[in-house]
């Protein structure tokens, strides 16, 4: 069986983690070909080349699939899909993005966030906020699948997979790009970080959010946020970990003021470990900690950063 896999780009660089731990899900399809389309995307395409498991790169270098608009990307899809019988993506806001448009342009169902693959017809996928697994069969002649790359690990290197070059499908001038406004931070990406510090309501306001910010930077971590302290105005929406937020998945998370609602456990459960701080000990965030304190956070966070520092 043919897998066609849509990288995820940022830019014209290959975003390495989504892109290889989707090509660790991906392999067990079948052969796997990664398309990167992007403007300038000839780096990219040989960093996928090089992940293991990877048979073919398609590299479509052109200047409207540059500012990563689903609408173009998805025609490009629909004219290479009846080479593949599956179509699939990391379930990143790009690919949730691209690939309802491909499935309904196929005229096929969209199977979203799987977690295990059972059979080339047959996957896993979380519901009712991560509570139970849906056991999901599709009889389409194509699939189409995003993937939680949390779920799997990251493809090794050592690949040296064939690059061609195809041309753009051509515009269909559904959209446009106007401007891109992204907040600077020297700080990890969110989803793929190693160790994240979350704050939630508990915080109190925006101003004290930078207890937390401090304690990530000790830590070299990513900062997230609850729905609650996002909802408050206390963290920016991209930082919201969650159900309706960015799942995650890091070997640390630490939950500062979070009370563990079932909402945000979905998008945090899977961390390798778990440490909460909250003055209530009878927080639901203590029944999935692996490590718990119970005190206050205006005490223990900067007493913490300071030690880390």
């Amino acid at each position: 069986m043919a897998v066609l896999l849509i990288a995820e780009i940022s830019g014209a660089d290959l975003a390495v983690d989504a892109t290889a731990k989707a090509v660790t899900a991906a392999k067990q399809l079948g052969d796997v070909t990664v398309l990167c389309a992007a403007a300038g995307c000839g780096g990219a395409a040989e960093a996928a080349a090089a992940l293991d498991g990877v048979s073919k790169v398609l590299c479509a270098d052109d200047a409207i699939y540059g500012n990563g608009l689903a609408e173009p990307v998805a025609d490009l899809v629909v004219s290479l899909a009846g080479d593949y019988e599956h179509i699939v993506g990391p379930a990143t806001n790009s690919a949730k993005n691209i690939l309802p448009r491909v499935s309904a342009l196929l005229d096929v169902m969209v199977i979203t966030d799987i977690t295990a693959v059972i059979d080339g017809n047959t996957f896993e996928r979380p519901i009712y906020a991560g509570n139970a697994l849906q056991t999901v069969q599709s009889s389409d002649a194509t699939k189409v699948i995003s993937i939680r790359t949390s779920n799997f690990d990251a493809a090794g290197a050592g690949g040296s997979a064939a690059i061609e070059n195809i041309a753009a499908a051509g515009n269909p001038g559904l959209s446009e790009w106007v401007e891109d406004k992204v907040a600077a931070s020297d700080r990890p990406e969110l989803t793929s970080a190693g160790v994240v510090v979350s704050g939630g309501r508990g915080v109190g306001s925006e101003d004290d959010f930078a207890l937390i910010e401090k304690l990530a930077d000790a830590l070299n971590a990513a900062v997230g946020a609850s729905r609650a302290a996002v909802d408050s105005g206390y963290a920016p929406n991209d930082w919201q970990v969650g159900q309706t937020g960015k799942v995650v998945a890091p070997d640390l998370y630490v939950a500062v003021g979070i009370s563990g609602a079932i909402q945000h456990l979905a998008g945090m459960k899977d961390s390798k470990i778990i440490v909460a701080i909250n003055k209530d000990e009878e927080a639901p965030i203590f029944q999935v900690a692996d490590f718990g304190l119970v005190a206050d956070l205006f005490d223990a966070v900067p007493e913490l950063t300071e030690k880390l520092a």
